[in-house]
């Protein structure tokens, strides 16, 4: 299985918005990109429009729990940037789940 890392740098993610391929739902906004790390690599923005500081951790936890529960199924070698909207700190990790899988689908990274 592959190496699940974190992005660190601003770059990383300005790469991502600019030549990612986006797919969006009510709850969620999924950037995705091939890499060539081998690795699968994750971020997770969340703007003020989604709250306080309280509703905007809650959504990152929220969010990460999603993504640990579909991580095994991912092949290496995918960029992702997870992006809250504004209803998601009022869901379920498991609704947001389902969610992110119907996405990642549609991006043809799970079969």
């Amino acid at each position: 299985m592959a190496e699940i890392v974190k992005f660190k740098d601003n770059r990383d993610y300005r790469r991502m918005y600019r030549s990612g391929n986006s797919f969006v739902s009510p709850f969620l906004v999924i950037y995705v990109m091939k890499n060539k790390t081998g690795n699968v690599r994750y971020g997770i923005t969340t703007g003020k429009k989604t709250g306080n500081a309280v509703k905007r951790n809650r959504s990152r936890r929220i969010i990460r729990a999603a993504f640990d529960s579909l991580a095994v199924n991912i092949p290496p070698g995918y960029d992702f940037i997870f992006v809250s909207r504004g209803r998601t700190s009022s869901m379920k990790s498991t609704d947001i789940a389902d969610c992110m899988n119907k996405q990642l689908k549609k991006a043809g990274v799970l079969s």
